[in-house]
């Protein structure tokens, strides 16, 4: 049989009204699942909205020029379907990082009521997933999008709630079981869509723990009104908060207690949009934090009583980046160690080489050789390649070295990433500076060239200054900056010479490392940029 579904942006992060820059399809056409329908631009990134399911689209509701957002319908697509009927998530009410799927009844039945199967739509690439979690139990009285198990891959917890609302007769899974695409989860007793729904009873005194060691899933509560938040996570509210598990993490990770969290999904499902946007109206003042930590509101001024002003929007860059800056300030306790390098042979052999890098197509620029020696330091200091966990109480130290590098543009700073530094001579750092420079000044940056640095450095060199203080990028724990470089005295020890000096301004999260670690690493990262023939040496 065939069936017609939706076709849902999915969740294009913090960008709206994304414009449409290639349509990649036309009605009638045949796509299988994750199939580019169509090509839109942000700031950053382009990038391909897929097909939710193999099918024929039946038409397409968008030009080029057009813009969109996550959850907009941009038009439908006809697939063919067996016995059991897999419905395509609707992204826009729950728009999370993991991958939450569908219940599905077999039969096209959903809408029709009577007793009804309810089986494991489709996993992608997963087969033989355990169930972690058993919310139901027989005589359970579930309503639409209520969770019936929840599976764990080796990448995510996802939950499988109802696509229909009814009284559970029987269970088919148990804590510990795999499950894999078409198994069976339970037997429900399926209202019809246009009957009320069954009244919600009290759980019975033997539900779901008795056969699967678990207490039963509490009932979704009422949305809270934010308020301020307390210093710790209340567990018991926590545990009873409507919200998927992805949506769970993310809340321990920022130190969220979702009591306080209005949810804005379905039945008042909590998303990721919601625990972002109370942090943010934390940082911004709009509610209070946890005790101690709740910062003044700034003074709201009337400047033009004072004379003639001009209001201009902040570029959607700055609107994402001065959070997060505002949130790595706030919880890293940052110390900033400065020094200078001697570059004066660096400086030298880089002139004599210029010319002959033009010739083959590459600009070396000075921060290409500051790049080799930071990757020569983070080996030689592992700890500041390094991450805390999301306890707080170990280290995750990493085996590869990404460098990423700030980018003057005109929307803003961005921070395109250099990918296995440590595997790259300074020709290849300095050809791959000049490729992410031209494409971030460009805004065509995607968005894996964007993620993923373990270090950053920022180099005001050509601009100026002598020593400034850069906010670390967390979850990294250390940047260095770079000011303007300039011929001083040096003493030799007999007499003053003429050397070139580079201003370094080193700043680490000072839970990681200390004072006496971070002048090291600065000591040891001058020592290598005035070794120009280490630096110039291929590597492996």
């Amino acid at each position: 049989m065939a069936k017609t579904i939706d076709i849902v942006v999915p969740d294009l992060g913090d960008f709206e009204n994304v414009e449409v820059i290639e349509v990649l399809v036309v009605a009638g056409d045949s796509v299988e699942r994750e199939d580019g329908l169509v090509t839109v631009e942000t700031d950053k990134a382009s990038m391909d909205i897929p097909a939710p399911e193999n099918g024929v689209v039946d038409k397409l509701t968008l030009s080029v020029g057009d813009t969109v957002s996550t959850g907009d319908v941009i038009g439908q697509l006809t697939m063919e379907v067996g016995d059991t009927v897999v419905i395509a998530p609707a992204l826009a009410s729950t728009p999370t990082g993991d991958t939450t799927v569908l219940a599905t009844p077999a039969g096209e039945k959903a809408r029709s009521g009577g007793k009804q199967t309810l089986v494991v739509p489709d996993l992608g690439d997963f087969a033989d997933v355990e169930v972690i979690e058993v919310h139901i139990a027989s005589g359970s009285v579930v309503d639409v999008e209520d969770p019936l198990v929840t599976l764990e891959t080796d990448k995510a917890a996802m939950d499988v709630p109802a696509v229909v609302a009814g009284t559970i007769d029987s269970v088919f899974v148990k804590v510990g079981d795999t499950v894999s695409e078409g198994t069976s989860i339970a037997l429900i007793d399926a209202v019809a869509s246009d009957a009320p729904a069954p009244e919600r009873e009290p759980a019975p005194d033997a539900p779901v723990g008795a056969a699967t060691g678990r207490e039963p899933a509490p009932v979704a509560q009422e949305s809270r009104p934010m308020a301020a938040p307390t210093a710790q996570i209340d567990e018991a509210g926590f545990s009873k908060a409507h919200a998927s598990p992805s949506v769970r993490k993310l809340a321990r990770e920022l130190g969220v207690n979702l009591v306080q969290v209005k949810g804005s999904g379905l039945k008042n499902r909590i998303v990721h949009d919601d625990v972002k946007a109370f942090v943010k109206a934390i940082l911004t003042g709009q509610v209070a934090g946890p005790a101690g930590a709740a910062l003044p509101k700034t003074p709201v001024v009337d400047f033009a009583k004072f004379g003639e002003i001009d209001v201009q929007a902040l570029t959607r860059i700055q609107k994402i980046s001065g959070p997060r800056l505002q949130a790595s300030w706030i919880n890293l306790p940052h110390v900033t160690q400065h020094d200078l390098a001697d570059i004066t042979t660096l400086e030298e052999r880089r002139q004599e080489l210029k010319g002959p890098a033009k010739e083959r197509g590459i600009g070396l620029t000075p921060l290409a050789f500051i790049m080799k020696a930071c990757v020569a330091a983070l080996q030689e200091f592992p700890k500041v390649n390094s991450s805390l966990s999301e306890d707080g109480d170990s280290l995750v130290y990493k085996k590869y070295v990404h460098l990423g590098f700030a980018a003057d543009t005109d929307q803003g700073l961005m921070v395109p990433v250099i990918r296995d530094a440590d595997k790259k001579d300074v020709y290849e750092i300095a050809q791959e500076l000049g490729e992410l420079s031209a494409l971030a000044r460009d805004g065509k940056l995607k968005a894996d060239q964007l993620q993923g640095a373990c270090f950053t450095i920022s180099s005001l060199g050509g601009i100026g200054g002598t020593a400034f203080t850069p906010i670390v990028n967390a979850p990294e724990v250390a940047i260095l900056g770079v000011s303007r470089s300039s011929m001083q005295p040096v003493w030799t020890g007999a007499d003053f010479a003429p050397r070139l000096m580079l201003p370094l301004s080193f700043s680490y999260d000072h839970r990681v490392m200390d004072g006496a670690q971070a002048g090291r690493f600065t000591t040891f990262l001058s020592q290598k940029l005035a070794d120009v023939d280490f630096l110039l040496q291929a590597s492996p």
